[in-house]
């Protein structure tokens, strides 16, 4: 009577515990998929900047299409995105043509001085920093999730319920330029 009773209260035991790991799994889950909901909140502003900078660009720099036109299709790129790998593609694009855009700005002594375009380069710059810390904010729950995931028990219980605790993507940097780091020179 007395090992039933041990028995029974190692099984109950486990169902507790795998039922709190399970829990666990998806909070961590549901983190993951808030943190890539704020970086498209980051990504959904710095798409309604763009357009606009653009616009207040092209009356100064009319003779520069194919520079607007490469910010203007990275932007649709990133717009149309479905996956993780799909969106830091579109991401690299669009940084690489607005670093190009802003390069060319550089020819235009009047552009520079616009209120307006001056306005637009610093609340895009200030979102080009949120979107940084979001990418961050997500590759670290996607760590955590993958982690959990990946260690005993949670493996086994991941492995239990595979269709519902799948794999999570890294929001990578895929252009070698963007990871070193810069060129200082005072010459």
């Amino acid at each position: 009577m007395v090992a039933l009773v041990v028995v029974l209260a190692l099984v109950g035991l486990l169902i507790l515990y795998v039922i709190l790991y399970y829990n666990k799994l998806i909070r961590l889950r549901n983190q993951v998929d808030n943190a890539w909901h704020q970086i498209d909140v980051q990504l959904k502003r710095r798409y309604d900047l763009i357009p606009n900078l653009v616009e207040t660009v092209k009356g100064y720099a009319a003779h520069e299409k194919e520079v607007l036109e490469r910010v203007v299709q990275a932007r649709a790129m990133g717009m149309g995105a479905r996956t993780v790998s799909e969106q830091a593609q579109a991401e690299n694009a669009i940084s690489q043509a607005l670093k190009t855009l802003f390069a060319v700005a550089e020819n235009y002594p009047d552009l520079k001085a616009n209120q307006n375009f001056l306005m637009l380069q610093e609340e895009l710059a200030g979102t080009e920093s949120k979107i940084a810390y979001a990418r961050q904010f997500y590759n670290d729950m996607v760590m955590a999730y993958d982690t959990a995931r990946q260690r005993f028990p949670g493996n086994v219980i991941a492995a239990m319920f595979s269709s519902v605790f799948t794999p999570r993507e890294y929001f990578e940097i895929e252009l070698a330029a963007e990871r070193e780091a810069p060129k200082v020179s005072f010459s």
